[in-house]
C-alpha cells in the first residue's frame, strides 16, 4: 500500500483555495488502524491552521458505519456541505484524491462546520 501524504505543492495549492473561506470550523479525525492515517491527518491540520480555520488537534475516530475507506467530509444530517468543504473536495480532485460526503445523524457535527475523517486506506 502506498503511504498517503500531501506534497508541499499540494498543500500550497489547497491553502490558496481555502483562503477564500475564512472562519470555518472543522474537526479532523483518523482511523488508528491505518499506519499512515495520523500523518495524513496532520497534513490537513497544517493546511487548516495556515488558513486560520478553527480546528482542534487531530483525534482518533470512533466507529462510524456511514464511511467507506479513504477520505470523508462529514456534515450534519440536516445540512449541506459548507462551501469551504466543497472547495476542499474540489481542490483534492485536482490531484485525483476523492472525498466522499457523508451525512451524520448523531448530532456530533456542528451545523456551520464539517468533519474530515481519514479512513483506513486510500
Amino acid at each position: 500500500m502506498t503511504t498517503r501524504k500531501l506534497s508541499m505543492h499540494q498543500k500550497a495549492v489547497l491553502i490558496q483555495v481555502l483562503l477564500a473561506f475564512p472562519e470555518q470550523r472543522v474537526a479532523v479525525q483518523y482511523f488508528a488502524s491505518a499506519s499512515d492515517a495520523l500523518a495524513y491527518a496532520q497534513d490537513f491540520l497544517t493546511i487548516f491552521k495556515a488558513v486560520g480555520w478553527t480546528v482542534n488537534d487531530v483525534e482518533p475516530a470512533g466507529p462510524f458505519a456511514g464511511q467507506a475507506a479513504g477520505l470523508a467530509l462529514i456534515v450534519s444530517q440536516d445540512h449541506r456541505l459548507p462551501p469551504a468543504a466543497e472547495a476542499l473536495r474540489d481542490g483534492l480532485r485536482i490531484y485525483g484524491i476523492e472525498a466522499e460526503t457523508v451525512r451524520d445523524a448523531s448530532g456530533n457535527v456542528a451545523a456551520d462546520g464539517f468533519l474530515l475523517r481519514i479512513g483506513s486506506d486510500a
